[in-house]
């Protein structure tokens, strides 16, 4: 066997090794992709539950409030009343006024903040879902065996004009040795 022959025989192993390391490759790329999508997605749906989490503890927190301001009202209430001041009129009624003005104020600065950091969460799950769809189109577009096969036939025509070149040298050997 000539040195020529066993560099052919080295090339098609060469090929073939390609072939299938393209294919592994691909193959290992595309399960990346597939693997990355699905933790964009478990990440979506926490990002969602921090949403529904954050609107919970808004609504906790104006309750909390509206206690505290309720409470605030009876002792104001009590103690107008216990010093014999007409509850209706005047400066108790403004007063009680002033204390409902200031519960609305707080409970909606609580609610816009509740809804302010739902909405962050909730862009945060959008951009996890869309990442995740652009992760499975990548993977969708990767074929392991279009991979492989695409090196395979590289290597092929690299071992076709090889032995076309050793088989013209021969040929034009021979053909010198004739004369």
């Amino acid at each position: 066997m000539s040195a020529a022959n066993i560099s052919l025989g080295m090339q098609t192993a060469g090929a073939v090794s390609g072939a299938i390391g393209g294919f592994y490759s691909a193959k290992m790329s595309k399960n990346q992709l597939a693997f990355e999508a699905d933790m964009s997605r478990i990440n979506a749906r926490i990002a969602e539950l921090g949403a529904r989490t954050a609107l919970d503890n808004g609504q906790k927190q104006v309750a909390g409030l509206t206690m505290q301001a309720g409470q605030l009202k009876s002792r104001q209430r009590a103690s107008m009343a216990a010093n014999g001041i007409d509850l209706g009129e005047g400066s108790a009624a403004e007063i009680q006024a002033s204390t409902e003005i200031m519960k609305e104020i707080d409970k909606n600065t609580l609610e816009a903040n509740a809804v302010r950091s739902a909405w962050g969460y909730r862009t945060e799950a959008a951009n996890l879902q869309s990442s995740a769809m652009m992760k499975e189109g990548s993977a969708a577009g990767i074929s392991p065996a279009m991979v492989g096969a695409s090196s395979l036939m590289t290597g092929a025509s690299k071992v076709a004009s090889s032995w076309y070149g050793k088989s013209t040298s021969d040929q034009i050997r021979a053909f010198l040795a004739e004369k």
